[in-house]
């Protein structure tokens, strides 16, 4: 019964407390470290080493083609394919905008804040090792996508998991695998892609607007809404905003960094020193050059999703009959996403100093880059926060469709109406809880993921590198079919 007492922000106190005491007790279960160093890290670097050398650093020999593809120069191998239901560029919009998000911007900054700018330097290592586990899990992706009556397309580690191994006489391991995988990526299509995005874009505009403070319950129900519009045309309707949505947001928060950049420029040797030299020899962070490692991967991995699965559902609607090809394309995620945008984000906030004492406890990420930002352009605030809603709510839109492809896996494609509004109530969780219980579900499920996804990734492997050498002498002896003159040997 509900007393006289009772009001709205009682409420909202008592989610909070509940949520963060799960999801303290789910992460002592499913995390542990050897010297302060989680093995679940040690997990993503090893599966990004593994899968550049078996590939033959397709994350630097493929990197050229793989631009070549994104910009439409072989769509014309593709007019014929029977499978698919968007276009290359469209699957990998749709992919960024599941990557490109908050990480870049609220992300980077968390990281700085907890491991020092030392941090970012590992966030690129880890993101150029991840352009190769893309490569593998979203050809594996592609090859192994069902392709239903309807032409409608479902796809991802799931899949490769269950049909991949069971081609190799282990069944019953892959089965569990994908069950494993898909529960993992429901969880993070709720922390990740859903709360994370909407907390700190609620974030952003409060800072610009603080009026609206006290109204997170109500920006959460407004983002459900708008997200459940979206959401229920399915991926074509999300390929045609994301696609427009990721580019016109991507072109404004370049040009914003590069302005501050260009403002300080006599400023960034000395920030690429303070980044590279605290890498190895960090100042005051607690865990030394083991904890400074540790964020930098957590954050490379929560903006990429490199060696977590993810993409692989998007690119798997791709229309192409060539999972080589969409693999290739997948190679570029990992580098738009951390090694252009979150380097320029780390570097506008090193070289106006925005971090470490200099800015107040609780301070959340978004808030973090807006004052950065702000010490220079003292009205960009309001355009970042605008960019930040766009970012969360492109991030939302795709890890729904993420989360929603688990679900029918597991429970069947009729039941994803239930997903669906279970992840709209989770937006409004996320607008509600606070941001430290948020980040450590995120990690929590989006790290998970990785487990199930390069195990599979690693056994595969061997006929991903095989189709890959046929792709290079397919692309190099038949010019004419491939209307492209020999790029590669």
């Amino acid at each position: 019964m509900i007393t006289d007492n009772w009001d709205l922000s009682n409420l909202l106190v008592g989610i909070d407390a509940v949520f963060s005491g799960v999801v303290a007790a789910i992460q002592k279960i499913l995390f542990f470290s050897i010297g302060g160093m989680p093995l679940i890290i040690l997990w993503i670097v090893a599966g990004g080493i593994f899968c550049t050398l078996r590939m033959g650093f397709i994350n630097i020999r493929g990197f050229k083609h793989a631009i070549d593809i994104a910009r439409g120069k072989y769509d014309n191998l593709n007019n014929d394919a029977t499978g698919g239901e968007v276009t290359a560029f469209q699957a990998l919009a749709t992919a960024l905008s599941g990557t490109i998000g908050l990480g870049n911007i609220a992300g980077v900054a968390i990281a700085i804040q907890m491991g020092g700018p030392g941090a970012v330097f590992w966030m690129t290592l880890a993101a150029i090792l991840g352009m190769s586990s893309k490569f593998v899990e979203c050809t594996l992706g592609m090859k192994y996508r069902n392709i239903k009556p309807d032409g409608s397309v479902s796809g991802g580690p799931m899949y490769y998991l269950a049909e991949g191994l069971s081609q190799r006489g282990m069944s019953q391991f892959g089965r569990i695998l994908a069950v494993f995988f898909a529960v993992f990526c429901i969880g993070a299509s709720f922390g990740g892609g859903n709360m994370f995005q909407v907390n700190q874009s609620f974030a952003a505009l409060a800072t610009v607007f603080p009026q609206i403070a006290g109204y997170n319950w109500l920006y959460g129900i407004l983002v459900a809404f708008l997200v459940g519009l979206v959401i229920v045309g399915g991926i074509s309707r999300i390929g045609v905003v994301t696609s427009r949505l990721v580019p016109a947001m991507v072109v404004i928060y370049l040009a914003a960094c590069v302005w501050v950049l260009a403002a300080l420029v006599t400023e960034i040797p000395a920030a690429f020193a303070t980044i590279v030299r605290e890498a190895f020899d960090p100042l005051a962070i607690e865990g030394g050059i083991v904890g400074v490692l540790v964020q930098g991967v957590r954050r490379s991995a929560f903006s990429n999703g490199a060696g977590l699965g993810s993409a692989a559902i998007a690119h798997s609607a791709a229309k192409t009959e060539k999972p080589i090809q969409e693999g290739i394309v997948a190679v570029l995620e990992p580098f738009i996403d951390t090694v252009v945008i979150c380097n320029l984000t780390a570097l506008a906030i090193v070289i106006t100093g925005m971090y470490g004492d200099r800015v107040a406890p609780g301070t959340s990420g978004s808030e973090l880059t807006a004052t950065a930002f702000a010490s220079v352009l003292d009205w960009f605030p309001l355009i970042l926060s605008v960019v930040i809603v766009l970012f969360g709510f492109s991030t939302l839109i795709t890890w729904s469709y993420y989360g929603q492809q688990c679900w029918g896996y597991l429970f069947g494609e009729e039941t994803t109406l239930i997903y669906k509004g279970i992840f709209l109530f989770f937006i409004f969780i996320g607008a509600v809880v606070n941001l430290g219980a948020v980040v450590d579900f995120s990690d929590m499920m989006l790290l998970a993921m990785s487990v199930p996804n390069l195990i599979g990734c690693v056994i595969l492997s061997n006929e991903v590198a095989k189709d890959l050498k046929q792709y290079w002498l397919d692309l190099n002896d038949d010019r004419s079919a491939l209307n492209s003159p020999k790029v590669i040997s």
